[in-house]
């Protein structure tokens, strides 16, 4: 994964100093705030077609922190962003479940208490269109596509552990996958001195599914609230 981070950073870097389309304006920016990562659907054989039902994952809400290097061509902007966010993973929980029998009956569904964090590492290429709202105010869209790197890690399941040896783990799932990721976004950038602007953004951020323990998959989406600075270069 190491690997790949590198080669993909060091490719976007080189291709946008290097772009002869026009001249650009380099910056550098950074970002920090608050996610919350949206409940993550299991993919379990194919639980959903047969009982009529849904095992999610639910979080609490994290931290999210980006910084990026960048042209600026006038309307149009591209970067590369490095961005990590993370968030305590809190609960599984499985809606009602029909059981196809004849005549179908219901059995109620419910959901168990988790200890456990979830965290990812991503490497993005982003594109911007910016439009001048005057006074050097910019209102912006984007969007970006990279690669994510995912970690998931529980502790523990319902309080089971409180109640063993300090000696005994029962629960100890950690998971380290990488797949695709895809984000969108808008914001707000305005001039506080000479080549310096404040931005504020919202952003959704998602990947691909992954396996997280053999035929079992899920996925990785969250929004996100962030304030920043981007300095001209």
């Amino acid at each position: 994964m190491k690997k790949s981070l590198s080669l993909l950073a060091a490719f976007l870097v080189a291709g946008m100093w290097s772009a002869p389309v026009q001249a650009a304006d380099h910056y550098v920016s950074g970002m920090a705030g608050i996610s919350w990562m949206q409940d993550s659907e299991i993919g379990l054989f194919n639980i959903e077609d047969v009982f009529d039902t849904e095992v999610n994952l639910g979080y609490g809400s994290g931290l999210t922190l980006a910084g990026a290097i960048g042209c600026d061509y006038g309307s149009t902007r591209l970067e590369a962003e490095i961005g990590y966010q993370s968030a305590d993973i809190k609960d599984i929980s499985i809606s009602d479940i029909t059981v196809p029998d004849s005549p179908p009956y219901t059995i109620p569904g419910g959901s168990v208490d988790l200890d456990g964090d979830a965290s990812v590492l991503s490497l993005m290429a982003n594109g911007f269109y910016d439009i001048d709202l005057g006074g050097g105010v910019e209102f912006y869209a984007m969007a970006g596509v990279g690669v994510a790197q995912v970690d998931m890690e529980i502790n523990d399941v319902a309080g089971v552990k409180a109640y063993l040896p300090d000696a005994v783990d029962p629960v100890a799932i950690k998971v380290t996958e990488t797949t695709l990721a895809y984000q969108v976004g808008a914001g707000l950038a305005i001039p506080v001195s000479d080549g310096v602007m404040i931005d504020a953004r919202y952003r959704y951020f998602a990947t691909t599914d992954f396996d997280v323990v053999g035929v079992i998959d899920t996925n990785v989406s969250s929004h996100s609230a962030l304030l920043g600075l981007r300095v001209n270069l």
